[in-house]
């Protein structure tokens, strides 16, 4: 092999690892900020002053304070801008109100598929290259008619190989869900409408969810 193909072929085995390593690397586990252990000072009582009594109401007076809203996205749909303006519509809303944001994965099928494509991308670049010592190897002593097409435009061929795969692969890997869910009920759901929430539309649905009164038993 000339320097030529030792190039061509390096950069996508190296592309190829790097996917691999992205897709099979656990996430980083988050970050867990601990509080400073507190001192206690002893303190001398006070005479004649009132104890004041600690009351929820005292505490926050929020309009959100309580409650919580999930905005389940798709991450690879590049969702995420979206997700950001809602989180900060509705706490600028709803104050105290906790928005968490999450990615929606893509059901199991997809996701495994997903993983796949690499792994043929690599093999049909590796036919592409070394096609003429590949076939022998498998009991094919004439190579295929599809074989010198894609082996007269290598360059191209591989450049496709490896565009058409990485498309295929993201599109694998979306769900194309905007989810919103109040207090663990699903309010709004892109997967059933088709489409994403207004930023009106979805403060009032939040609102009616937040101010709905608690049934009570009777006593």
């Amino acid at each position: 092999m000339d320097r030529v193909q030792l190039i061509l072929l390096g950069l996508p085995l190296f592309l190829f690892c790097s996917d691999l390593f992205n897709l099979f690397t656990p996430p980083p586990p988050k970050s867990q900020h601990h509080p400073p252990p507190s001192i206690s000072h002893p303190q001398r009582p006070t005479v004649g002053v009132p104890e004041t009594l600690d009351f929820p109401s005292q505490k926050s007076s929020g309009v959100g304070y309580g409650n919580t809203v999930e905005i389940n996205f798709c991450v690879s749909c590049s969702y995420k801008g979206s997700a950001v303006n809602m989180k900060k519509m509705l706490e600028t809303a709803f104050p105290g109100l906790d928005v968490i944001l999450a990615n929606y994965p893509a059901p199991a099928p997809k996701r495994l598929l997903a993983k796949v494509v690499p792994v043929v991308q690599m093999g049909v670049i590796g036919i592409i290259m070394g096609g003429e010592h590949i076939f022998p190897m498998i009991g094919i002593t004439q190579p295929p008619a599809w074989y010198y097409s894609l082996r007269a435009n290598r360059f191209g061929s591989m450049a496709s190989t490896w565009i058409i795969g990485n498309f295929l692969q993201s599109f694998l890997q979306s769900s194309g869900a905007f989810e919103v869910s109040c207090n663990g009920e699903l309010v709004f759901s892109k997967l059933k409408e088709g489409r994403f929430p207004g930023e009106i539309e979805l403060r009032d649905v939040i609102s009616r969810t937040v101010t709905k009164p608690f049934v009570t038993g009777s006593y």
